[in-house]
């Protein structure tokens, strides 16, 4: 049953290559969906998957890439689109 997470990572979390490292988990976990940066400073993610992969998307997103400094994740419950096939960054 695949499930859907929205997320908003915020910290220093811009300028640092959030948005690929991101993309790598993603595609490690098997996730789909896409992730952005924020005006506000934020990265905001979508994804979609098995439950338990959102769960180790997840905690690799709270850690981050090496140069980032993540304060605080939220998550929240969405419903599954089905439209996505792959992982993208969005400008």
């Amino acid at each position: 049953m695949r499930v859907a997470r929205h997320y908003l990572i915020s910290g220093e979390v811009q300028g640092v290559g959030f948005r690929f490292f991101a993309q790598r988990v993603a595609a490690r976990h098997q996730v789909v969906g896409h992730v952005r940066n924020l005006e506000d400073g934020r990265v905001e993610v979508l994804g979609e998957g098995l439950p338990e992969s959102l769960e180790g998307f997840k905690h690799d997103l709270a850690a981050g890439p090496l140069m980032a400094r993540v304060e605080q994740v939220e998550e929240v419950s969405i419903e599954p689109t089905g439209h996505y096939t792959a992982f993208r960054i969005e400008r």
